[in-house]
Formats: structure tokens, C-alpha cells, sequence
């Protein structure tokens, strides 16, 4: 019992150096095959960034930039309403209201689906008598 390790079970002799290493180099290899080395970094055009103004008087932040095309078009490809974004809803919630265009035309001219206001005799009549009662009320 007291050749074993700690944490070797029974029966077991502790792995040596060698064994060890020969863990680690497997570890390291599994590893490497599923990672993915990423040279070139970029802002995340859905996440909001703020912007900070810089100082006026300062002469090295006025001076003239290149301008990333690759960044701008991103920036504003993110900032679209998810119409102009995708052809088709990416969500349920976005289903609702997606496709806003009325099912049929409205023809202003079709009496049948159109109930505009209009004066009848007893409408002039009260409309006449309540803006005689309000100058009365506003002359007092």
C-alpha cells in the first residue's frame, strides 16, 4: 500500500514521467485538431458600439483616416430593419407584421367599403347650435 499514489486505485502503480508526457502530447494533439488559429479580427457589426467624440482642439485625432470599406458596410448592413436584412421572418415574433402590404387595394371611390363622414341636416343643426352656446359662455 505504500507504493501507490494519492489518487491510483488498487491494484494500480502511479503513471511515471513517461506515461504522463505521452497524456499530455495526446491532449495537445486532440486539442489542435478541433481549434481554429484566427489571425485577422473584426467588431461585431450586431453588437451597439459607443462612440465617444474626441477632443476638438486635439490635431491627431483630426487627421485624415482610411476608411474601411469592409467595416462601413458591415456597421450599416447591421443597423437595417430585419426586412431589409432577410428575405424571409428568422423568428416567430418576426412573422407577425413581416408581410405589410395590404391584401387587396383600397378604391377610396367604392362606397361599399368606405363610410366617410358627411353633414346630415340634424349634424349642421346641433354643430350650429353648439358653436352659438360656446360664444355665449366665451362673451361672459
Amino acid at each position: 500500500m505504500a507504493g501507490r499514489g494519492a489518487g491510483a486505485p488498487a491494484g494500480r502503480e502511479k503513471p511515471n514521467q513517461v506515461v504522463l508526457n505521452a497524456i499530455q502530447c495526446e491532449t495537445v494533439k486532440k486539442e489542435m485538431r478541433s481549434q481554429k488559429l484566427y489571425t485577422e479580427f473584426n467588431i461585431n457589426p450586431f453588437h451597439k458600439v459607443e462612440v465617444v467624440a474626441g477632443k476638438p482642439m486635439s490635431w491627431h485625432d483630426n487627421l485624415e483616416e482610411v476608411v474601411d470599406e469592409g467595416f462601413l458596410t458591415a456597421i450599416h448592413q447591421a443597423a437595417l430593419e430585419p426586412t431589409k436584412k432577410y428575405t424571409e421572418p428568422q423568428t416567430t415574433s418576426q412573422e407577425i407584421g413581416w408581410y405589410s402590404d395590404p391584401l387587396i387595394n383600397r378604391d377610396v371611390s367604392d362606397r361599399r367599403l368606405n363610410f366617410h363622414r358627411f353633414k346630415t341636416e340634424i349634424t349642421k343643426y346641433m354643430e350650429a347650435a353648439w358653436c352659438q352656446k360656446e360664444q355665449s359662455v366665451n362673451l361672459q
